[in-house]
């Protein structure tokens, strides 16, 4: 038992020595890594006035970083590129992303560029999106039938828009 258990760990050992006794440029040749897909991590927030898409885009230079709006989608993308410094390193391990990605986001509240910022400081990309102004949120004021006194609610304005039209026909009947 004790010999088999000696034998498990002598492969073991073996092969992680063959690991990194291998020469590891071959796995960052043309056909690798560097080539690979993958997805930045995004924040999307919005207040009142706008919304806000935060991407985390470390090692990339502006110039690399692509946005296009059209059809109310927001698509963000580019390439971060391997690039090995000397031919006499040797990478043991990469576990950052590299390569070609895309990203797209449906953004029903703007309707157009105007007003469109995007800030790239720090490996951060920061977009900042106007909402159209009738899908801001605003106060609407009820009238009840019969008092005619009033409430004011809060909602975002397509919706309340409707709620508004119905509640004042029911008044004025």
């Amino acid at each position: 038992m004790i010999t088999r258990h000696v034998h498990d760990l002598r492969s073991l050992q073996n092969e992680v020595n063959r690991l990194f006794s291998s020469n590891t440029s071959d796995a960052f040749a043309d056909e690798g890594i560097a080539r690979g897909t993958w997805n930045p991590t995004v924040d999307i927030y919005e207040n009142k006035d706008r919304i806000v898409i935060k991407g985390d885009l470390p090692g990339m230079n502006r110039e690399d970083i692509h946005l296009t709006f059209e059809n109310n989608v927001l698509t963000l993308s580019g390439e971060r590129r391997f690039e090995k410094k000397d031919e006499a390193d040797n990478y043991h391990r990469v576990e950052c992303s590299y390569g070609t990605f895309t990203r797209s986001f449906a953004v029903q509240q703007t309707e157009s560029i105007e007003g469109v910022t995007a800030e790239y400081n720090n490996g951060i990309l920061r977009i900042d999106l106007p909402k159209r102004e009738e899908v801001k949120a605003r106060r609407i004021e009820i009238v009840t039938g019969e008092s005619r006194a009033t409430r004011t609610i809060e909602g975002q304005a397509g919706q309340a828009t409707a709620m508004n039209q119905k509640t004042t026909a029911q008044a004025n009947a």
